[in-house]
């Protein structure tokens, strides 16, 4: 995990056009919510950084 987890880098963290704000699209379920509600993180425990490059480096 890198040391910058700004949501703004994230690639969960996605714009939603009918409500017009950015959001954490993240899928987590009744049990992990919780726990990730309940916790204090320094950093988020689900960042990964945005690469838009990923999948052309795949292809090569």
């Amino acid at each position: 995990m890198s040391g910058n987890s700004s949501c703004d880098f994230c690639s969960h963290y996605s714009y939603n056009e009918e409500e017009d704000y950015y959001e954490c699209d993240i899928s987590l379920d009744e049990d992990e919510y919780a726990r990730f509600l309940m916790s204090s993180f320094r950093d988020c425990p689900y960042f990964q950084i945005y690469d838009e490059y990923k999948i052309v480096r795949k292809q090569m």
